[in-house]
């Protein structure tokens, strides 16, 4: 340690310990009160936080989200009060072991893609659209292979084979494709008034009518033909058997017989022959006023006609009949 020449004295060497303790002590009481005292002009004083504007804006903002976070919670509540959110589900909506359950009438915006639609064992099932209801079906590959659309003015069905079945036995009870349409029923009623109209030809076994009401089978402007490889029956059990043509009735049996048994066969209208010699002899008027039996002939053609009875046959003398037809 140093020690300044003004202060130093003489002393003799036993004493030298105590004047150099004095001084140090004296040194440091002087360095602590020097320390001690305020220095006035070099303090400076630096704050420390956020002041001024800056806290006003971190305020505002603090706030801010604050109302925010009450709006998105008011907001939140809300929602799951109109849309009725449980636990089960939302609304109409409810989700069960066995898929989505919807009570009400429901409303679907884009397309719904679902395995399986049904109702209550209760309720019918109703699919209601302001235009049309289309129902489509799909392969794995995506490409259409059956439509069903029910529209106002029609219903129409697009597929490969279309069927009708019976809900007891499952039976076919109506089946279309593009080569036959087929009708399974028992019995196949028309209750229109002009009746059935087929453009083609008809197969079936059996044609009757509904008791109590004719039967007629007609063609307007064509020929009416029946035809079976192993005969045609035509039966009226209980009424008149009628055919009636505008210019010829031909009934051909190509291997067999045309039989008619009744017990009265008429056959009206037929022409009369007359032979040259009672045409001589009186006047056609008295003759037909007092014939009363006339004998059936048969032209070569096969058209009948009438002449008056005889003795014997009077079909040769009467056949002028045949030369006009």
């Amino acid at each position: 340690m140093l020690i300044p020449a003004s202060h130093c004295r003489v002393f003799d060497w036993p004493n030298f310990n105590i004047v150099v303790s004095q001084m140090t002590r004296e040194q440091y009481i002087l360095a602590t009160q020097q320390n001690n005292l305020p220095r006035a002009e070099n303090a400076q004083l630096y704050p420390v936080g956020i002041y001024g504007w800056r806290k006003r804006c971190l305020y505002f903002f603090v706030l801010l989200l604050l109302v925010t976070m009450i709006v998105n919670l008011a907001m939140t509540i809300w929602i799951l009060k109109v849309m009725n959110f449980t636990v089960d589900g939302m609304g109409n909506l409810r989700v069960t072991k066995k898929g989505i359950r919807l009570e009400g009438i429901s409303e679907f915006l884009l397309p719904l893609y679902v395995k399986e639609i049904h109702s209550r064992k209760d309720s019918p099932l109703v699919l209601q659209s302001d235009r049309n209801v289309t129902v489509n079906a799909r392969n794995h590959m995506g490409q259409l292979t059956g439509q069903l659309t029910v529209g106002a003015d029609a219903v129409e069905a697009q597929c490969k084979r279309f069927e009708v079945r019976a809900s007891e036995d499952g039976r076919v009870l109506f089946s279309a494709d593009e080569d036959e349409i087929t009708i399974g029923a028992e019995k196949l009623k028309v209750t229109g008034t002009e009746g059935a109209v087929f453009g083609h030809s008809v197969e079936t076994p059996h044609i009757r009518a509904e008791p109590s009401q004719d039967l007629r089978l007609e063609s307007p402007t064509r020929s009416l033909i029946m035809e079976a490889p192993r005969g045609v029956q035509l039966s009226a059990a209980a009424g008149d058997f009628k055919a009636t043509c505008r210019k010829e009735l031909h009934l051909q049996s190509t291997e067999g017989e045309i039989f008619l048994n009744a017990e009265k066969i008429r056959l009206g209208n037929l022409p009369t022959g007359s032979s040259s010699s009672s045409s001589s002899s009186s006047s056609p008027s008295s003759s037909n006023s007092r014939q009363t039996v006339y004998e059936l002939c048969v032209c070569p053609n096969g058209k009948l006609y009438l002449s008056p009875a005889g003795v014997s046959s009077t079909c040769q003398s009467s056949s002028n009949i045949c030369l006009w037809s």
